[in-house]
């Protein structure tokens, strides 16, 4: 860490304030967060009025994370070849044409595609922002209060966006979210015209030696682990011949990646970044984290909607609580992490417990009748747990040697913003319906002629009713398997690196051994000598 100079923004002209200019940039930020190809919160009045499914849609906007988490690659080197001015302008343009495209269009590969390069430029456009207020928010150059900032500002803007999406549904339609976010962009390009000039503070970096085709091939390897992930159950999984090709396209161009990295001059993931603790470890962990995290999206929305009986209103309204989760969440991280300088582990065992409390407060207290207010603190502890999590795992990637650095990123990113969340939902949503047909099969072999209480009700109204309990009964019980795995990796935690770690208790005993079978052949050797 180093102090620098005075921060300034010189890309800005000279007659806006000092002090105004990092503000201007994060509004800028605000709007390129809000914007993208699609906007998930809408997607059930996007499939009534498009006849698209929900699995077109979602792969859609995975896409867009896959396109975001390829950039980080590049960005660098994008931040050198272009100015200020010229990324804002490009990019904005780019994410007003893909909003056109995907309010219009009922062709899935065009929404795809479309979806992808939106990722590519929101991402571009968002780093170009934060890099230049980088200095302002830490002087020193620490990541980890640089990073409080970026997930603050990220995750905040994921639910006020979906708090605007619903809300402009609701009262309009949901393209209205598109014409407003073009509105917005074309008042940042009218801002970046006028308050921005042309400013190089270094040479023209030309894009020259970067493996596109590597960046194109990964992108494919995401996008055939997302295809299965979201229309797995769709097609049946492995019974499906969909599937089966999508899993042997993915398959063979990874291999065919990783050789190719294996001898060409600058790859686009060079395979030495895979090697590092620092990223493999936590793609592991994410994956885990994933899983955890998998019932926010098919258990709490069927929960809410089905059972409880809240309309989209109540639901998003309680983003409002996950806000309150990341904000604090991102201070606590901020106060501990960074200026107190609390160890990963520590972090990670106080996030994995947030998550633990989260799952537990649905196990125990899931039921027919529950007020939403009760909701408010398992998703707290969910969005607070997160955030943590997310800082820290992002924050010790700066012991990757630079010249890897943000190709470490982007491995992180595939997991935590690309295929992570997809997979998790599929893992749980197929477990989800194999447990709903095992317990419906328990719960209706009584229900019977015999049994005096079925001659009273309906057929239809008995159906409901043995669905509903099967469903109740089936998320309680894959809670609980999600609570299990949670302890045992805070158990692993806690273990890992104490006092009763296996190789801490056996390792000075397995010394001593050593030194005294050293020290007897270094006796016979002697004892040979002379003899």
């Amino acid at each position: 860490m180093h102090e620098t100079g005075p921060f300034s923004i010189p890309a800005i002209r000279d007659f806006v304030p000092s002090k105004l200019r990092p503000w201007i940039i994060i509004a800028f930020v605000i709007v390129f967060q809000f914007s993208g190809g699609l906007y998930l919160a809408a997607v059930n009045e996007m499939v009534g009025s498009t006849a698209l499914m929900q699995e077109d849609i979602m792969m859609a906007g995975y896409a867009s994370m896959v396109g975001m988490g390829l950039t980080f690659a590049i960005m660098f080197r994008l931040k050198f070849r272009f100015t200020s001015k010229a990324s804002l302008m490009t990019c904005s343009i780019a994410l007003i044409i893909s909003n056109l495209i995907c309010m219009h269009t009922h062709s899935i590969p065009v929404l795809v595609i479309t979806c992808f390069f939106a990722g590519i430029f929101r991402m571009w456009a968002t780093f170009e922002c934060n890099s230049t207020i980088q200095l302002w928010l830490t002087p020193k150059r620490d990541l980890s209060v640089f990073f409080c900032f970026i997930y603050l500002l990220v995750q905040s803007c994921i639910q006020l966006s979906g708090l605007v999406t619903i809300y402009t549904a609701f009262w309009a339609k949901w393209e209205y979210m598109h014409w407003l976010i073009i509105g917005l962009l074309l008042l940042v390009m009218l801002v970046t015209l006028w308050l921005f000039r042309s400013y190089r503070s270094l040479p023209k970096l030309p894009l020259f030696g970067i493996d596109w085709l590597g960046a194109l091939m990964w992108g494919l390897v995401l996008l055939c682990i997302l295809f299965v992930c979201v229309y797995g159950e769709h097609y049946d999984w492995y019974q499906s011949f969909q599937i089966r090709v999508a899993t042997i396209i993915g398959t063979l161009i990874l291999v065919l990646n990783l050789w190719r990295a294996s001898f060409i001059r600058h790859p686009f993931i060079a395979l030495k970044t895979w090697t590092y603790r620092s990223v493999w470890l936590p793609f592991i962990l994410y994956i885990v984290i994933d899983i955890l995290l998998a019932p926010s999206h098919p258990f709490e929305h069927v929960y809410m909607e089905g059972i409880l009986g809240y309309d989209a209103l109540n639901v998003i309204s309680l983003n409002w609580v996950v806000l309150l989760g990341i904000v604090v969440g991102a201070g606590f991280t901020l106060f501990t992490f960074s200026r107190r300088k609390w160890r990963y582990k520590t972090m990670t065992v106080i996030a994995f417990s947030s998550i633990t409390g989260y799952l537990m407060y649905f196990y125990f207290g899931i039921e027919y009748a529950l007020p939403k207010e009760t909701l408010f603190i398992p998703l707290f502890l969910r969005s607070f747990g997160y955030v943590m999590i997310a800082i820290c795992f992002l924050t010790v990637l700066s012991r990757v040697p630079f010249q890897h650095f943000f190709q470490a990123v982007s491995v992180q990113s595939f997991v935590s913003a690309g295929f992570g969340g997809a997979l998790g939902t599929a893992i749980l949503g197929h477990a989800l319906n194999g447990a709903m047909k095992k317990n419906a099969m328990l719960l209706g072999a009584g229900l019977d002629h015999v049994n005096p209480f079925v001659s009273r009700i309906s057929a239809g109204e008995l159906y409901g009713v043995v669905q509903q309990q099967a469903l109740m009964v089936s998320m309680k019980e894959l809670y609980g398997w999600l609570i299990l795995l949670a302890l045992f990796c805070l158990l692993v935690f806690l273990v890992y690196e104490s006092d009763i770690r296996p190789y801490k208790v056996l390792h000075p005993t397995y010394r001593s051994i050593r030194r005294f079978v050293k020290h007897e052949l270094r006796m016979d050797k002697k004892l040979e000598a002379t003899g």
